[in-house]
């Protein structure tokens, strides 16, 4: 029988992206959903990496399960790294990604190409009942577009650009982005030290 992995997350985007990427992983793939597990997790780290070991040991130590959690969010050079670790929250909790997206833009505005540098960073940390720990991070550059483009994906992947594919992280077809996302490159770090 398959041991039990918990991926400490609600938000539906992260299960679906993670359920694609973990496909061949020698777990059964669950989510607080599933287990009925009801966790409010007070993530006050002062980086990606602390935030998503916060996460993990909390839903680990809640339901005696391997968890894994990630933390993640858009770095913008020209913005002295903001939005960070608080992307989902930045401009103020009442925004949706709509409304933050346009904010980033604003604050972006006159800021020529070349100095619009930015990336997407992903720290993954898996914790375990025995008290076992594993970060692995992730990143994606590109630099921030004038406009938003593309429909897939979500939160800020219509206004990163990647130069060498000539698209925005939005307009990239779910198998490209599982193949170089900073996500992608995080989780496939940790699936080489889960696969052995």
């Amino acid at each position: 029988m398959l041991k039990k992995l918990l991926l400490a997350t609600t938000n539906i985007h992260k299960i679906q992206e993670f359920n694609s990427i973990f496909v061949n992983l020698p777990y059964l793939i669950t989510n607080p959903e599933i287990e009925k597990i009801k966790l409010k997790v007070h993530e006050n780290g002062v980086s990606f990496s602390e935030n998503a070991l916060i996460k993990a040991k909390a839903y680990c130590k809640s339901s005696k399960m391997i968890s894994m959690a990630d933390d993640s969010g858009l770095e913008i050079d020209a913005l002295d790294g903001r939005p960070g670790i608080y992307s989902a929250r930045y401009g103020g909790k009442k925004l949706n990604d709509e409304e933050r997206v346009k904010l980033i833009l604003k604050q972006m505005s006159g800021i020529p190409k070349e100095k619009r540098q930015a990336r997407f960073r992903c720290s993954i940390a898996v914790a375990w009942p025995n008290g076992k720990t594993l970060i692995r991070e992730g990143t994606l550059e590109g630099i921030i577009e004038f406009t938003q483009k593309g429909c897939n994906g979500f939160g800020y992947d219509p206004i990163l650009y990647l130069p060498k594919y000539r698209k925005t992280v939005a307009e990239l077809d779910l198998e490209q982005k599982n193949n170089i996302s900073h996500r992608a490159t995080a989780a496939k770090k940790i699936l080489l030290d889960l696969n052995t």
